[in-house]
């Protein structure tokens, strides 16, 4: 019996891994620091995770059914989105900035360019980043046990000192989600360790920042200052971004050369903008122009295929 061979287009190969598991294992991932963000700083932290989320799922559902699109909510981007965002808000926001935070992130950043996988900038970070601009007394103003104060970075950049086993613990004030070092670490080895990321670029990128804050510390005479380099390392978003913004799928290089150079490019900026810039945070930024160079890192880092003339 005369047998039919099936010819479809690639890819070919593969994987038991879906979009929306994908996108479930990052959320369950990001789980520790989200619970220790809402036990650090109370319910309110709790609603705004909530409500960005919510309206998150709500803008991108809205859009879709508007337009008459497929509703594509089960592929969990959207809810991942609302929570990455929510991560990078202040608790004491108001409660309107969370719903024009994630309309940017999901209408402007995500819809507008085509969906999921068309976007050219992580929406989360690019909302961070909008909300920054335009609301920057809401998005830098940080409280603690019911006390306004500055961040550990603010406090280190202006010649303070910080307590490094907070910042590693997460009882300092901040973001909802980026305090607790542990947590990150812990949930971005977990994603290492499932094959969802890649461990080039945030290896690459925290070891280029390492290597140039110790450089920084002994030009200014301070030696090697361990405690000054785990400051750096557990302040702020570094690791928030670097085990799970950097690494989004879509807006970072497919090729292993080009991720090692994403993460060195953004190790290099983060470093420039933390102390050099008027600014004690520079990570949002730094990856949000990571990702508009990674076509060309792509281009430039793509393998020649096998039997091509040099």
């Amino acid at each position: 019996m005369e047998q039919r061979m099936k010819i479809s287009s690639s890819p070919h190969i593969r994987d038991k891994e879906s979009t929306g598991s994908i996108m479930r294992q990052v959320m369950v991932a990001l789980l520790p620091a989200a619970f220790f963000g809402i036990y650090n700083f109370g319910m309110r932290a709790l609603l705004i995770t909530l409500l960005t989320i919510v309206c998150s799922i709500g803008w991108e559902a809205g859009y879709q059914k508007l337009l008459g699109r497929r509703i594509t909510l089960r592929d969990g981007s959207a809810a991942l989105t609302g929570l990455l965002l929510a991560m990078n808000l202040p608790p004491d926001v108001p409660f309107w900035l969370p719903v024009i935070g994630s309309f940017f992130a999901i209408i402007v950043v995500k819809q507008l360019f085509g969906g999921l996988g068309q976007n050219f900038m992580n929406p989360a970070l690019g909302a961070r980043c909008f909300l920054l601009i335009s609301f920057t007394g809401h998005m830098t103003s940080f409280s603690y046990d019911a006390v306004t104060t500055a961040t550990p970075l603010a406090e280190l950049k202006t010649g303070g000192s910080v307590d490094v086993m907070s910042m590693a613990l997460g009882t300092i004030p901040g973001t909802i989600g980026e305090t607790c070092a542990v947590a990150l670490i812990l949930g971005g080895l977990f994603l290492m360790a499932r094959g969802i990321i890649d461990y080039r670029i945030p290896i690459s990128y925290l070891g280029t920042f390492a290597g140039l804050i110790l450089l920084y510390a002994l030009a200014a005479g301070r030696g090697l200052d361990v405690s000054f380099l785990l400051a750096h390392l557990f302040g702020g978003g570094l690791m928030l971004g670097a085990f799970f913004m950097a690494t989004d799928y879509v807006t970072s290089p497919i090729t292993p050369a080009g991720r090692i150079w994403f993460g060195i490019l953004l190790g290099m900026l983060t470093f420039l903008f933390r102390v050099f810039g008027a600014s004690a945070e520079g990570v949002s930024y730094a990856i949000i122009i990571g990702n508009l160079v990674v076509p060309l890192l792509e281009r430039i880092t793509i393998p020649k295929a096998f039997g091509k003339e040099a």
